[in-house]
């Protein structure tokens, strides 16, 4: 049994719907495809007292996930990753209540484990045997993993200039790696071209239905966290921004679900690199959609994406929940890093860093008050970025 109904287009286009149970990437339309699962269904029968002595990791929300209650996950053991809260982010900011996600605790170090976990589960149950992405790095080693988990072939494409431990970890999951002169754009086109020559099957950011699925239960995992209820805002570092879209789709889905009927969604916002900031600059210009971003430089791999397929959704998502976007410099990023080992412990990728920077500057401009609750999203650690932490900073 699934209670997943079908795959629907993210633009009013008026095409599909689809059937989930055939595999299906973008709408005849080029947008990108959303679960949609029977919630009337599902509301009679599932409520949160049911997620008590389930596993710790994301598939305890598998109704509401697109596999069949019988079939088996992909897993390594992803999600449900500590909701810490941060005291001393709290005085240094002034902000009365600060909690960090840390998504660097989860398999290979990075939030990228969650979408690709639910992707190539659906991947492996549709009979694809051959995955491909094109990646920054993060998401590499993610399908890299699931992949070789699951029993199916990886192939990897990624920037030239990608950093070293990126290609090792996927060369120990046994994936094929192949290196594109350029940016994630760059690579997503080699990806493209070398897939539909073999039949590979895609999990390219939105370009398949169900890495926004793994991707929305950090807002699941947050309000279980917090008993059901919301804080006033969710700071989220932007690449492709799957992470946005998905928490606000499951937002929906919990309201719909009466699990946090009467609570206000949390204020989004988008953090951006200077060096490759299109979120920031189509918000900040009313825009529906952003422009691609050149030249795209910045030492956060996960933030140099310069052009997201999901734009136009990452926008509604901010303007709709009354959030806001910004871009933080590549130095600020390291600093902010370097802040959340200093005050709490937590080991940071810059995006992770730029987090704090957007708490800090948010509150010096009175964005964000004294009395506000905050979420930071720690997507990934520090451990691939210590070059970046030399005494020369």
């Amino acid at each position: 049994m699934s209670f997943l109904s079908s795959l629907e287009c993210s633009e009013p286009c008026g095409a599909g719907p689809y059937d989930p149970a055939k595999p299906h990437h973008l709408c005849v339309c080029g947008a990108p495809l959303l679960a949609r699962y029977a919630l009337d269904d599902l509301r009679a029968t599932w409520r949160p007292g049911s997620l008590e002595g389930r596993a710790p990791t994301l598939w305890r929300y598998r109704e509401a996930l697109p596999i069949a209650l019988d079939q088996e996950p992909v897993t390594l053991g992803e999600g449900m990753t500590p909701l810490i809260h941060a005291h001393q982010i709290e005085q240094a900011t002034g902000v009365h209540t600060v909690f960090v996600k840390d998504e660097s605790l989860n398999p290979t170090n990075s939030f990228k484990a969650r979408g690709l976990s639910v992707a190539v589960t659906k991947a492996k149950h549709l009979g694809a045997t051959c995955l491909s992405v094109p990646s920054a790095g993060n998401a590499a080693n993610a399908l890299a993993a699931y992949a070789a988990q699951a029993g199916l072939t990886a192939k990897v494409f990624m920037p030239r200039d990608v950093k070293l431990p990126f290609i090792r970890e996927c060369e120990l999951y046994d994936a094929e790696v192949t290196l594109v002169d350029g940016l994630i754009t760059d690579a997503g086109r080699a990806a493209a071209e070398r897939g539909r020559e073999h039949g590979w099957y895609d999990v390219s950011t939105l370009k398949e239905p169900y890495r926004v699925e793994g991707k929305k239960t950090l807002a699941y995992e947050v309000g279980e966290q917090l008993d059901w209820s919301w804080p006033d805002w969710f700071i989220y570092p932007t690449g492709g921004g799957t992470g946005i879209v998905g928490m606000w789709k499951a937002f929906d889905e919990l309201e719909q679900l009466g699990w946090v009927s009467g609570s206000s969604r949390p204020r989004m916002v988008a953090v951006q690199a200077e060096g490759c900031a299109p979120i920031v600059r189509a918000f900040d210009a009313g825009a529906v959609r952003a422009e691609p971003w050149s030249p795209a430089v910045t030492v956060a791999d996960g933030l140099r994406v310069p052009q997201a397929i999901g734009d136009f959704l990452i926008l509604r998502a901010l303007r709709e929940s009354g959030g806001t976007a910004l871009a933080v410099s590549d130095a600020e990023m390291v600093e902010g890093m370097r802040e959340l080992g200093r005050l709490e412990g937590i080991s940071a990728a810059p995006e992770g860093g730029a987090t704090f920077i957007a708490l800090r500057t948010l509150r010096q401009r009175g964005v964000i008050s004294p009395e506000d609750s905050v979420v930071l999203f720690n997507t990934g650690g520090a451990l691939k970025y210590l070059e970046l932490l030399g005494s020369d900073g």
